[in-house]
């Protein structure tokens, strides 16, 4: 992995298209991330048609809530595996986002891919945290050696996505899904899938300005009936 090549990812960002000014400022590494199409965008939200995609998911340890400390534990686990703690010893490259999820080593080293997704669990107040895999490797991923590093393909969906700049706090996550759930009451054409858990995508390292920084919070959504 060339290094050079690889801090230019993060030196020269990309942006998504913008729908504000804070959204103008936000800015991404040039990295792999989740292929999806724009199907809308409403004044608060989008809406996109995800494709299914590969993750290396972990349950985020420490208190309930979203806990930074877990975050950070978790993260290193993760990134453990696609860096190396794996069965093929093979370098993979990172991709974007992290993804935290709310929901009821010597090896081969993989890519980097964004975003970061972290998921909650409705029973037990618990987050659990993702990396996307670089696509090229499909479903023929390498077995992590940690047991607590679990590889599922994520089917494609449809989701209603919203983004915001700056640090992500329980608290910020809490307010922007309940304001998220709200708007899409009004929605004509989609609804909140029924079980539907709220996802948050992280797509910049630590070092990232927090005005310049792209996070997402996202539920998934189906069409109403005629």
């Amino acid at each position: 992995m060339d290094l050079a090549t690889e801090t230019a990812k993060y030196v020269f960002p990309k942006r998504f298209e913008s729908q504000n000014l804070e959204e103008a400022l936000m800015a991404v590494p040039d990295l792999e991330t989740v292929k999806f199409k724009v199907l809308s965008r409403r004044g608060q939200y989008e809406i996109r048609e995800v494709e299914s995609y590969f993750i290396a998911e972990t349950t985020m340890p420490g208190r309930t809530g979203f806990d930074l400390n877990g975050a950070s534990r978790s993260f290193n686990v993760l990134a453990e595996y696609l860096f190396g703690k794996n069965t093929k010893r093979e370098t993979m490259e990172m991709t974007t986002p992290v993804i935290t999820r709310k929901t009821q080593s010597d090896g081969e080293k993989m890519e980097m891919t964004t975003p970061v997704i972290s998921k909650k669990l409705e029973d037990q107040d618990k987050w659990q945290m993702s990396f996307v895999m670089p696509s090229k490797y499909g479903a023929n991923l390498p077995l992590p050696k940690d047991p607590s590093v679990r590889i599922k393909e994520v089917p494609k969906k449809v989701v209603a996505v919203v983004a915001f700049s700056g640090f992500v706090t329980d608290e910020d996550v809490k307010r922007r899904e309940l304001k998220l759930r709200d708007a899409l009451k009004g929605d004509r054409q989609f609804r909140v899938k029924e079980g539907a858990s709220v996802e948050v995508a992280q797509y910049n390292p630590p070092f990232t300005l927090p005005f310049t920084r792209r996070n997402e919070i996202a539920l998934e959504v189906e069409r109403k009936e005629e």
